[in-house]
């Protein structure tokens, strides 16, 4: 029985997300209490804010402060416990003493704390699988509001390109059948006039015929004079005239006009994209403890370029010793991030995201195989994502800020150009098992041509 009151008390005093005994305990403002460090953690790494228990969602991040009572109560369970352990420990020296036989009663409340260390153990791996079962399903939740929203957004993004398809047929075969009526119309007035001077022409051969019949050399010198049967009527010259539609680039003029409306509707969709991955923002900065000693780090940790030298630094094993990288301090293996960088300015430079065991002190190629995910710029005006092969890039134009989105369980990692709301590369189907750090290289100076900064730049988001 005291076994099982101990227990029971122990349960009292475990939080629900390690199953360990509470540290720093806080209570959140649902009434349920967590280790300082684990809701802290468990709230850095998913996109609302939620009472791992019951699930209760806050609009704001609550502020978290020490429950005194809470820990002072902790504490002297702790000392409880502490006290127990001893006695029963001492108990056990004076039953088991050597060559003596414990008695059934000792034996009997020794299988019993061991039962109900073992109940303990159970119960913790039961919570612990409730706990991922509400997580499981929190996960399926969310997966479906992005579902409905990338469904809606589909249905209203192909709707209207549906809808200008057939219009731009509509106009298509309107346009073909209005230019078939002119010439129709045409046709019909030439074909009228023709007919009308067919018509004279007959009369004034009818006529030439009867005075060429007549015998009377003074009545045909009259009616000649007279009629002036000798010119032919006024006619039009027919030979240049002719009747004739030509219906080549009708089909092709069509197709442009729709290609710009797809365009504008792209445009449409990459801005409402870029829009919705600029809500995971993160705070970087860069971690000293990796740059080449030859690069230089603002005092804020928000800029970096290669300086003159290589200064004299100490070879932590976290330092780029070969390649002249940085990363930031920040990491993530899970959920989704995104970072702006600012390249202007600039004619060289490597950015994008890099895995933890990336080498640090031999030169590796820029390489997802290599555990990095970057693209780069050379020579100022030649674009190409470091994939497997390489990918050179054509780009409408110079980006000024790159965009950086990496959903880490669905493998993607995409490059924006912040300024004209375009998709520059999308890496897909990755498979990432280790922490992710942002990856930058500010590249050689290039003679002073390249001697601009690399500057995380703080995101401009607009709900």
């Amino acid at each position: 029985m005291a076994a099982e009151n101990y227990l029971q008390s122990e349960d009292q005093f475990l939080c629900s997300i390690c199953l360990d005994v509470f540290t720093d305990p806080v209570t959140i403002p649902c009434g349920h209490n967590f280790c300082k460090n684990c809701i802290t953690e468990h709230w850095n790494t998913n996109d609302q804010y939620l009472c791992p228990m019951c699930e209760e969602a806050f609009t704001t991040r609550p502020d978290l402060r020490v429950n005194t009572l809470f820990s002072e109560m902790l504490a002297q369970f702790r000392q409880s416990a502490q006290q127990k352990a001893s006695s029963s420990s001492s108990s056990e020296q004076q039953v088991s003493k050597p060559g003596e036989v414990p008695c059934d009663v000792c034996t009997g409340t020794k299988l019993k704390v061991e039962l109900g260390k073992t109940g303990a153990e159970i119960q913790q791996m039961i919570q612990k699988r409730r706990l991922k079962i509400q997580e499981v399903k929190h996960s399926v939740d969310l997966s479906e509001e992005d579902a409905d929203r990338e469904i809606a957004e589909g249905v209203q993004v192909f709707t209207s390109l549906k809808e200008s398809v057939e219009r731009g047929l509509n106009e298509l075969i309107n346009t073909i059948k209005e230019k078939q009526k002119t010439r129709e119309t045409q046709a019909e007035a030439f074909i009228k006039e023709l007919e009308q001077e067919i018509s004279e022409l007959m009369k004034r051969s009818t006529e030439v015929e009867q005075v060429l019949r007549t015998e009377d050399h003074l009545h045909l010198l009259q009616s000649v004079q007279s009629l002036n049967i000798q010119q032919p009527p006024p006619t039009k010259d027919w030979i240049k005239v002719s009747v004739h539609q030509s219906y080549e680039g009708t089909v092709v003029k069509a197709v442009t006009q729709l290609e710009e409306t797809l365009s504008q509707e792209m445009k449409k969709l990459l801005e409402a994209e870029l829009k919705r991955v600029q809500q995971y923002a993160v705070d970087v900065t860069l971690d000293p403890d990796t740059a080449h000693p030859n690069l230089i780090l603002s005092d804020d940790g928000k800029q970096v370029y290669r300086g003159g030298g290589k200064k004299n630094l100490p070879d932590n094993p976290e330092r780029f010793s070969l390649n002249r990288f940085v990363l930031g301090r920040q990491s993530f293996s899970s959920g989704r991030f995104y970072f702006e960088v600012q390249v202007k300015g600039k004619t060289k430079w490597d950015l994008g995201v890099a895995r933890e065991s990336i080498a640090r002190k031999a030169s590796i190629p820029l390489n997802p195989q290599y555990g990095n995910w970057t693209i780069w710029l050379r020579n100022g005006c030649e674009y190409k994502a470091l994939d497997a092969p390489p990918v050179r890039l054509s780009l409408k134009s110079r980006p000024q800020k790159v965009g950086v989105f990496v959903n880490y369980e669905a493998g993607l990692v995409s490059f924006f150009d912040v300024d004209a709301a375009d998709l520059i590369y999308s890496f897909t189907g990755c498979s990432f098992t280790e922490k992710l750090f942002p990856f930058f290289s500010p590249c050689k100076k290039e003679g002073g041509e390249n001697s601009a900064p690399l500057i995380i730049s703080p995101v401009n988001y607009i709900e």
